[in-house]
């Protein structure tokens, strides 16, 4: 895939902030703070990773404005249906479904699903890479260590996962609910092959994924260290923001600020 720009790739960024920040206000509801800080993972993902054949597998689909989102900026779906995001009827639901809307490869919904429904699909999926966004938080979750444990000991190399490691989750910071720790060595010990970098670097995803691609050992993780609610800053780091929408006040003070 021909690759844009770092400018062009940051500008896209801003817009697709504006987008859900857009959506969530318009909707009444959403996720902001998960929706910002995914947001260079996916851009990187469509517009300089993703092949023809390969899929992508969002686990974490509470923050699936950031997914519409970026397919309106890559011409997937037509950008006013994003002012349609949780309407009765509409395609963008709060959570993605598979039968909706073209290119979603997985209904979401229950939290640590979606590494076994991506594992699952690149076990027969070997031409392809298979990659999916997860969120830290999952990692609470018995069901997404069950998938952790299948994909090493089938050596599921196609498989990449990226854990969107903002260390904030519903109630609170992920160390204060249910702290995770070290999430590299703990992937070690599982005997995947492991990658931390700067989620919001898209120079650092780039070189994480052709790594990964390089070395077809192992499943793979791309821990990809966040800033909740990114760029806007009443949002970040803060955990009131994990299922909250704007005011007006606070809505033109966010598109402010991401002008």
């Amino acid at each position: 895939m021909t690759r844009l720009s770092p400018s062009e790739l940051q500008k896209i960024s801003k817009e697709v902030r504006k987008d859900i920040i857009q959506m969530i206000y318009k909707a009444g509801s959403g996720h902001p703070g998960g929706s910002l800080s995914s947001v260079e993972i996916m851009v990187a993902l469509y517009f300089g990773i993703l092949e023809e054949q390969d899929r992508f597998f969002l686990s974490n689909g509470h923050v699936c404005p950031a997914l519409y989102a970026v397919m309106a900026q890559k011409g997937m779906i037509p950008k006013e249906k994003l002012s349609t995001y949780t309407e009765m009827g509409s395609p963008l639901q709060g959570h993605p479904e598979r039968t909706k809307l073209k290119g979603i490869e997985n209904t979401s919904g229950p939290l640590g699903l979606g590494l076994a429904q991506a594992a699952g699909y690149a076990v027969f999926a070997k031409d392809s890479y298979v990659y999916c966004e997860t969120s830290d938080a999952e990692h609470n979750e018995g069901n997404h260590w069950e998938a952790v444990m299948f994909a090493a000991k089938y050596k599921i190399n196609n498989l990449i996962q990226i854990v969107d490691r903002n260390r904030i989750q519903i109630e609170g910071t992920t160390e204060e609910i249910m702290p995770i720790g070290s999430l590299s060595e703990k992937y070690k010990a599982f005997d995947w092959d492991v990658a931390e970098i700067n989620g919001h670097s898209f120079d650092e995803i780039f070189m994480a994924v052709e790594a990964v691609k390089k070395s077809r050992a192992k499943p793979n993780v791309i821990i990809a260290n966040t800033t909740f609610g990114k760029d806007v800053s009443f949002m970040e780091d803060n955990p009131d923001w994990h299922a909250r929408t704007p005011t007006e006040e606070e809505y033109t003070k966010a598109m402010e600020e991401l002008k």
